[in-house]
């Protein structure tokens, strides 16, 4: 098995519904995001998957979560905009869009000291 890990980082703002404290005002975080994609077969060239079309993928995908409040969007609305749920959005999200490899887990930064890391 191999593991490529491609990084990026998005700016973001939420609240968080029924929270009682500071994060239950509108806010922004830097989010620094991390996706390590499984795969097992080597291509032609010797790589799972070309860095460069990885990592364009990621930031096309991310441009979509890129400056906006995360409350607006539709998963969202359902889901509070938690590190939590906002990792597993992206795990998700990703996933289909470099099928047939596979992510293994996604690992978001909402500050230096301060990290989630979702895998299903």
């Amino acid at each position: 098995m191999y593991e490529l890990v491609i990084k990026d980082a998005i700016a973001a703002a939420h609240f968080l519904r029924e929270y009682k404290g500071k994060c239950e005002t509108l806010h922004g975080h830097t989010y620094h995001v991390e996706i390590t994609i499984n795969g097992t077969h080597l291509n032609s060239l010797g790589m799972v998957a070309d860095f460069t079309e990885l990592k364009k993928k990621l930031h096309d995908f991310l441009s979509t979560l890129d400056h906006v409040c995360l409350n607006e969007l539709d998963f969202f609305k359902i889901n509070n905009p938690t590190t939590e749920n906002l990792a597993r959005y992206i795990y998700e999200q990703f996933g289909k869009i470099i099928a047939p490899l596979s992510v293994g887990k996604v690992r978001v930064w909402e500050s230096d000291t301060s990290s989630v890391i979702y895998y299903a």
